[in-house]
């Protein structure tokens, strides 16, 4: 039997929420990623990567940042134009931030 809501909207409200994100188990999967990917970047500070220090930390932010706007922002399961928007915010930060980064490596190379 169903209720009034699902005769008034024509669907079932929970076969829309499990079409429209992930599941708990994936969920915990999802935090347990994270919080490995967390410990590797914490690492890099007792471990000499060497040169690889900041393109390691890059690339761990980028996955990280994918994973929890995809998952935790459910831009996986809506308009494509949402995710566009979030990785253009996600570039233009990198190329900010990379940009600070060469600034203060200049200047330390000239004083």
């Amino acid at each position: 039997m169903s209720t009034a809501t699902e005769q008034h909207t024509g669907h079932d409200d929970h076969a829309h929420e499990e079409s429209h994100g992930a599941s708990d188990k994936q969920y915990v999967i999802i935090a347990l990623i994270l919080a490995a990917l967390t410990a590797i970047e914490v690492s890099t500070y007792y471990i000499d990567f060497g040169p690889l220090f900041m393109p390691t930390l890059f690339v761990l932010m980028i996955v990280k940042f994918v994973i929890v706007v995809s998952y935790f922002m459910h831009l996986k399961f809506d308009n494509k134009l949402f995710s566009y928007l979030f990785y253009t915010g996600l570039i233009l930060a990198i190329l900010v931030y990379c940009g600070a980064l060469a600034t203060f490596k200049f200047f330390l190379q000239k004083g």
